[in-house]
């Protein structure tokens, strides 16, 4: 089986922003609280934080991490979670059914933050509380100037203002599961408030406006019309969330995952610009996608025996090498969509649907995607050449998506700083690839890289014990570079990254 790869200097999509690689940390399972967060493990620090979790978060360098949720928080009251820990109040969390003592809050998640060189999307709670309060936070959070709630925020040992410029406008409140669920109207209408509280606060802040939870709501596309209709002038981001799953276990239309994710993205872009043509306006809303990863096997119920407890086991999703191909296609179909998408936020970072898991008191550890994440957010971020493909195909079958997927999914980004191309190649197939690149209009001049993900049992899976699924150098005689034709052999169903130095 023969794949291409055709990119040109000249034609390009845009820029893949640092943003793309963000993070998620909820207040939920095991993510805060027996996950980024334990004061008793041996390599906690001097603030309860693992130590250990930090620096394999730095390894993965997410800019962004959305927090506090997630449907956690729609029935949360981010006072909670301000001043004397030893004062603050045990909450029932209704959300997860779960417990939820306050010893992490803004300020100490600011903390962590600066930890991991990672900045805050902040996600407010417009379901049960209200635009005061949500005004009220950003002076907590931004304002440096007097008032009661920066005056607060000094007394809580923060003299300087956090400075958290992004914001997310609520959580899937078009979901009838949301405490405090709305329609377009009604979320429109409070949000547009919002909005303008919010920014009579810190006018420099920008606005991520809630797009539908999934692409199977009824009102999928409608809501977005609406909301927009009334926020359009508010927000710079329309947010969208899409998890993957393989429960039917066809292998082939769970690797089309990158396909229906580019048509979900261009569903979101085309309702944004649908409503900027009714408003005769040249004005682009960017697309966040603040929730994204694969999830079908982790339970989101707890055991009766550990329901209205603290950091116990929730939606721990064990990842294998089938997912290094998903999670990495669709990282590779985010690259392809950076002229519009500008921020996405892996769901979550550590314990709950993550690339991290943790031992209580024990180890952490890197699931399968780790790698692909990592990789990408390395060496992911520049210029992304528009990518023409020329690769057998195969019946995708999956929702939203083209009826033919070919076996090659690749991308291309010029890093222009470092003088390299990274090119990514995925072989879907279950055969060997004979892949080539032509990379028109560069001066190429030698391979600084070539690794690849590859394990036949597609089942491996890694844990503290045992790394069943990383990174390896491929072997040198495998690939070749003759002026700008690069020529390799893939492995079947494979993760692929080659690092092309080029001249100036």
């Amino acid at each position: 089986m023969q794949g291409k790869l055709t990119v040109n200097r000249m034609f390009t999509v845009g820029e893949a922003e640092k943003n793309l690689f963000g993070g998620f940390v909820e207040h939920m399972g095991r993510c805060v609280y027996n996950g980024l967060y334990e004061p008793s493990h041996p390599a906690a620090d001097e603030d309860g934080f693992r130590k250990d979790v930090i620096d394999l978060i730095r390894e993965l360098d997410m800019p962004v991490t959305r927090y506090p949720g997630g449907n956690f928080v729609s029935g949360y009251d981010w006072k909670d979670g301000i001043g004397e820990v030893s004062r603050r109040p045990l909450r029932a969390e209704y959300a997860w059914n779960a417990l939820e003592p306050n010893r992490i809050g803004l300020d100490e998640f600011v903390k962590w933050c600066k930890k991991v060189n990672s900045e805050i999307l902040y996600a407010v709670n417009l379901n049960t509380n209200t635009p005061k309060s949500a005004q009220e936070l950003v002076e907590y959070a931004n304002f440096a100037g007097r008032g009661h709630w920066s005056d607060r925020r000094r007394a809580n040992g923060s003299a300087e203002p956090h400075g958290i410029k992004l914001w997310c406008l609520g959580n899937e409140v078009d979901g009838e599961w949301q405490i405090g669920h709305m329609t377009a109207a009604e979320y429109g209408r409070v949000a547009h408030e919002t909005a303008k509280m919010m920014k009579m606060v810190d006018p420099d802040i920008r606005l991520c406006a809630c797009g539908s939870s999934t692409g199977d709501m009824a009102t999928f596309g409608s809501w977005e019309i609406e909301v927009l209709r009334h926020l359009f002038k508010d927000v710079d981001y329309l947010s969208i969330h899409m998890y993957f799953s393989n429960r039917d276990k066809d292998l082939p239309k769970y690797l089309s995952v990158p396909e229906q994710l580019d048509s979900r993205l261009r569903a979101a872009v085309a309702a944004c610009d649908a409503v900027a043509a009714e408003k005769r306006s040249v004005k682009k809303i960017m697309i966040a996608l603040d929730e994204w990863n694969v999830w079908y096997r982790g339970s989101v119920v707890y055991a009766p025996e550990d329901r209205w407890q603290c950091g116990k086991p929730l939606n721990e999703e064990i990842y294998d090498m089938s997912d290094v191909l998903v999670v990495g296609g669709a990282l590779l179909s985010m690259l392809d969509n950076c002229d519009r998408l500008k921020i996405a936020c892996l769901a979550q970072s550590v314990n709950v649907i993550a690339p991290i898991m943790t031992v209580n008191g024990g180890k952490c550890w890197k699931q399968t995607i780790f790698y692909p994440f990592r990789e990408t957010s390395r060496f992911g971020r520049g210029t992304v050449l528009r990518s023409v493909v020329d690769s057998p195909v195969y019946a995708g079958g999956a929702k939203f998506c083209t009826p033919e997927i070919q076996f090659l999914r690749t991308a291309a980004v010029w890093r222009q700083e470092a003088g390299e191309i990274t090119v990514f190649a995925i072989n879907r197939a279950a055969e060997k690839m004979e892949f080539s690149a032509e990379l028109q209009g560069f001066e190429c001049t030698q391979v600084i890289d070539a690794i690849e993900i590859a394990n036949p049992d597609m089942d491996a899976v890694n844990s503290a014990e045992k790394e069943a699924v990383a990174p390896e150098k491929i072997a040198a005689d495998r690939y070749s570079l003759r002026g700008n034709q690069f020529v390799s052999e893939l492995k079947p169903l494979s993760w692929n990254m080659f690092r092309i130095r080029v001249k100036s």
